[in-house]
């Protein structure tokens, strides 16, 4: 699998796209070699010569994000709502990132809601949002806050929730070690900051999930 090819139109924040030299598929492989060989095993072993491709094909597809733009997702909508005046609400979306500190994997769902105006988007694309921002480097706060700015950004919604609670690796599995401790990011966008019943009736749908 190559490697995404960046789109330079796409506004990622702090990531100056043009200054960047992609490396080729060739040098990411040397690269993984290299970190073989400092974890003090040898990469032309039998059990390990293949894995620099394998490797390099999993990073293609665990950040393929920074290839995809949420606004395209999210450019059909449909007007026809019927007078459809209540929260649109999406539960346990699957998160798997990456954290940008150490790289290591965190996993966790997404819980997404947004009130509706005059017009709303096929529900796959709410849980597309959520896979694109996720496929990046980036912590669990901003990842929440990409994630809202997307959607009011494309729907012009009343108001936006977004919740997503995820157990880091980079606690599980070094540092601290403390398996089972899961981090909960909340945004609130709109009538759903403004209004407090309305917030508790999102909250209160997550914890029932």
């Amino acid at each position: 699998m190559d490697a995404p090819t960046h789109d330079r139109t796409l506004a990622i924040p702090g990531v100056d796209l043009d200054a960047v030299k992609r490396p080729t598929r060739d040098e990411a492989m040397d690269a993984v070699r290299t970190l073989i060989a400092w974890t003090g095993d040898d990469p032309r072993r039998e059990g390990v010569i293949d894995t620099p491709g394998r490797v390099v094909d999993a990073y293609g597809e665990w950040f393929s994000g920074y290839a995809a733009d949420p606004a395209k997702e999210l450019s059909r909508t449909f007007e026809d709502v019927q007078g459809y005046d209540d929260i649109v609400l999406l539960k346990n979306i699957e998160v798997e990132s990456h954290c940008e500190h150490h790289m290591a994997p965190f996993l966790g769902k997404a819980f997404v809601a947004y009130m509706p105006t005059n017009r709303v988007v096929g529900i796959s694309k709410i849980a597309r949002v959520v896979e694109i921002f996720a496929r990046r480097l980036q912590t669990q706060e901003t990842m929440t806050q990409q994630i809202i700015d997307a959607i009011c950004d494309s729907l012009k919604p009343a108001g936006v929730a977004v919740l997503i609670d995820a157990e880091h690796q980079c606690m599980t599995t070094r540092g601290v070690h403390h398996r089972g401790v899961t981090t909960v990011t909340t945004q609130f966008q709109g009538v759903f900051k403004t209004d407090k019943d309305l917030q508790r009736r999102f909250l209160d749908f997550c914890h029932k999930a």
